[in-house]
Formats: structure tokens, sequence, C-alpha cells
């Protein structure tokens, strides 16, 4: 539940789309401030006849809002929701209405913005709604509640007494930080990469637990990046699956080739896939050494091996899921290496990373 103490008195009559825009089912409108009853009355039509206002707060009503059919529930004496059918042009109808009743519009983020005394469980309340998976979700409702405020308000306590080591211990933890913080709200890009027909789209079918990308047996089958949204270990991942990296290769391959490069040069990790059942050739270690920091995979081990040395890596077979849940610990495990505790505070917006790198420099 949201601390509701955090909340402040709302600015003048102002009206607010809750719901994201786009087509869906219902659009939730809110109107607040003084006034707001009043814009509202003189507009909304109860479709039993009698004055909705009347009825007690949190009452749901259905009437019509110039000719749009909707329901409307006063949440307070001065806060009416309105949800109206899903999509644009009813809540740009009813919008537009009201802004010439004399309300303000407002986005959503301008409104949590205005409600909250805090600008750290503004910006948490705001990230919630961007927020992939519940574990990611569970740290941003930490910050909400205080953890980050908190820790904050401890290292600058300490360096107000002169004491210099406990504050740079808190401020290099939250340090260690910022990485995971970046990513509470947008995925970690995880790029599969290797030569072509080493089974790299069979593999982010198989982690994906869905066909996303074409399997073929003809070298080059993938032409252009193929992603797809997952999580492991609750964390929001995006796979990529790129072009297959040789020395030829027609121009269509090439282009290809050029793309996936881009691809692995943003990528949070990399993934470099290698068949097990054919020789270690150059080609595969002129990729280790472009990649040093990937992590090697060794695909196909459900083949007979093929003869020769090979590096250390992990051993899988994508058709059969051998050693895919390993291949999900060690991508767990290289992209959130030491995951905070529940109630640790997180830094994850550009202004707090600031912030924290400005308080590392305090005292020094």
């Amino acid at each position: 539940m949201f601390d509701e103490k955090k909340i402040l008195s709302p600015p003048p009559m102002q009206v607010i789309q809750l719901t994201p825009p786009g087509r869906g089912a219902v659009a939730t409108l809110r109107v607040e401030g003084p006034g707001a009853i009043d814009a509202v009355r003189s507009r909304f039509h109860a479709r039993n006849g009698r004055p909705w206002t009347a009825d007690s707060i949190d009452r749901l009503v259905v009437g019509h809002f110039g000719g749009e059919e909707i329901v409307v529930r006063r949440s307070g004496d001065n806060a009416v929701e309105l949800h109206c059918h899903g999509g644009h042009a009813a809540a740009a109808m009813i919008v537009e209405s009201l802004v010439d009743a004399g309300c303000r519009p407002t986005t959503w983020q301008e409104w949590i913005s205005g409600r909250h005394d805090d600008p750290i469980a503004a910006a948490a309340f705001k990230a919630l709604a961007e927020a992939r998976t519940e574990r990611t979700a569970a740290i941003l409702l930490d910050q909400y509640h205080g953890a980050l405020h908190r820790a904050i308000d401890d290292i600058e306590h300490a360096l107000d007494r002169g004491e210099t080591q406990p504050a740079r211990r808190q401020t290099e933890t939250l340090l260690a930080r910022l990485a995971l913080g970046q990513h509470l709200t947008h995925p970690w890009s995880v790029v599969l990469a290797g030569r072509p027909n080493v089974g790299k789209s069979r593999l982010i079918n198989t982690l994906a637990g869905y066909q996303r990308a074409i399997v073929h047996h003809a070298p080059g089958t993938t032409r252009d990046a193929v992603t797809v949204a997952t999580a492991i270990d609750g964390w929001p991942v995006e796979l990529c699956d790129t072009a297959g990296l040789r020395a030829d290769g027609d121009v269509i391959e090439r282009a290809g080739m050029e793309r996936a490069k881009k691809r692995l040069g943003r990528a949070d990790l990399v993934l470099l896939i290698a068949d097990a059942g054919e020789p270690w050739s150059a080609e595969d270690q002129s990729l280790v050494d472009s990649w040093p920091e990937a992590v090697l995979v060794h695909n196909k081990c459900d083949l007979p091996p093929a003869r020769g040395q090979r590096p250390a890596g992990l051993s899988i077979s994508a058709l059969r899921g051998d050693g895919i849940e390993s291949l999900l610990e060690a991508i767990a495990q290289r992209l959130v290496p030491d995951p905070p505790p529940p109630g640790a505070a997180v830094p994850f917006t550009p202004e707090q990373a600031e912030t924290v790198r400005r308080l590392s420099t305090s005292g020094t």
C-alpha cells in the first residue's frame, strides 16, 4: 500500500488521464480541485435521472457525458473519476469539454509529482508504472517507502559529523547499484552472437519459451536482429538474435553482420555461441578475442563432440534443453552479481545517480 502521509494537497482544478493512451477497454480520467464536482455535474447526466452528487462517495453511477456513455465515481469532496470507452476519441472529447470548464490538463506524471513532498517517492511512483517484473517493482516500492531517501540522509548526516569512513562505505554501496537502478524500468540487452549455423536462433527460442526466430539448417538464415522480451531470475531482459559472423558472405549477409556488430557494441552482456560438434576454429577464437567479457556457450552437446581442444565454456543443447538452467543462472549472475536485499536503497534515476556521485567526493 502507498503511504498517504506522503500525499500533499492537490493543486487547482485539473483533469488527468490515469490510463495509458491508445486502444483499451476502459479509459480513466480524474478531475480534482475546487470546482471539480460542478464541472462534471454540469456535463454528466445520470441514466436514472437523479443528481449523481447526491449519491455517497465511491458509488458508481452510469450515465452520459456529451453523448458518451461513462461511469462516474465521486471519490472525495473535490475529486471525481470518469471511466469511459478506451481509445483516444472518447477520452479526448471529455478532456476538451472539461478544459472548456476551466480544468487544467495534467499528465499523470505531473500529477504524481505534485502530490508528493519527496521527489524520490514521486519518481518511484512513476517508475512503478514502467516496471517489467515483480522483482524490479519490489525494489522500486522500497524506494517509494523511503529506502533511498533514508540512505542519502544517513550519508549526509555522517558527513556533517565528520564520519567520512562510514559515509564512504555507504556511498560505495550505492555506487555499485547504479547499473541495477537504470534497469529497473529498462531491460538488460543480452545479445547472442557467433558464426552462422551454430544454433543461435534455436537457443533464443528456447530461452524465450516459444518460437520467435526462424530456425533453418542453411547458414545465414538470420539476416537481421530479432529481439524478444523475457525475464531471467526476475530481471527484465531483451534477448537479441543476430546474423552469423564470418569472414565472407554476400552483400545482404555483410549488412546483417554490420548491424549485429552495432548491437554487440550496445549489449549489456554477449553470449558467444559455438558449435560443439565442429572443431574449434581460428574464426571461433577471433570472436572470443574480440569479446573477451562474453559468456562462451558450446551448443549442440547432444551431438558427438568434435576432436581437439576448445576453451572452457557452458555446454548446452538448445534442441534438448540440456544445460539451459545453468545458462540462465550464468546470465543472471553476470547481469546482477550482487542482488540487493529487501529494503535496500537503490538509485534509479540519473539525478539520483549524480547525487550519489557528488556525495562520494564529499569529505575527501
